[in-house]
């Protein structure tokens, strides 16, 4: 700062003098005045630099642009797999579908073949049938041997999973036992068949023999009710 305030002062002398000599003094004096602002001009680069003045407010928001046009439309995406169907979620609510036939008194002495039948309309092929039939059942010999009743349907046993059967062995009994003991019981055979299509179904119970066993006296159905049930239902 010194050496700035004593260019200064030089150069204000220089302007007075200036003005009080001569005109022919004039042309040295230009010069010197040249001289002069350089060393001003030079000093004055040397200032050290003001500390940062406080930052100032934010302006006013500016309005909103021009809206931009419509972009390019995209292409179609890679065409997705085919879906499952979906039919049985929409089918109606489930309605009950059962029948039952009965007798008073079969008296049934066969030991082999059909005993009764009973016509049943299935309602859907993907549905299961439950069977059963009650009724009294015997089975007598004087050696061992052994009945088998069962379900068919339209002619055939089941076979989605298995057979629907029940069956009746006799020993040969001991000397303290008669062996030809004559014992009505009422009995029960029952089951679940799959795989039926739907339309009339032809549901009888038979009687037949056992594998590996000679047949005995049987008897199905003696002196009282016997029934054969049907019913329709959901997988």
């Amino acid at each position: 700062m010194y050496l700035l305030w004593t260019s200064l002062v030089l150069y204000s002398s220089l302007l007075l003098s200036t003005h009080s000599q001569p005109e022919n003094q004039k042309v040295k004096q230009k010069s010197l005045h040249k001289k002069d602002l350089d060393i001003i001009e030079r000093y004055n680069g040397m200032c050290v630099q003001g500390a940062m003045g406080p930052s100032g407010r934010d302006g006013t928001p500016g309005v909103n642009g021009i809206p931009g046009t419509p972009g390019i439309p995209g292409r179609d995406g890679a065409k997705g797999e085919k879906g499952e169907c979906m039919r049985e979620s929409l089918e109606e609510s489930w309605t009950p579908n059962f029948k039952q036939c009965a007798w008073s008194a079969l008296n049934y002495g066969i030991d082999l073949g059909k005993i009764a039948e009973c016509t049943f309309t299935k309602m859907r092929s993907h549905s299961a049938l439950r069977v059963v039939f009650s009724g009294s059942l015997r089975l007598k010999c004087k050696t061992a041997c052994c009945q088998r009743w069962y379900f068919t349907f339209n002619g055939a046993e089941c076979s989605g999973p298995l057979p629907i059967e029940a069956i009746i062995y006799l020993d040969q009994g001991s000397a303290e036992f008669n062996s030809t003991i004559n014992i009505h019981r009422t009995s029960t055979v029952e089951g679940l068949c799959e795989g039926i299509s739907a339309g009339l179904v032809d549901v009888a119970v038979w009687v037949g023999t056992c594998s590996d066993y000679p047949r005995g006296d049987a008897s199905t159905g003696w002196n009282s009710v016997s029934r054969i049930i049907i019913e329709e239902l959901p997988k």
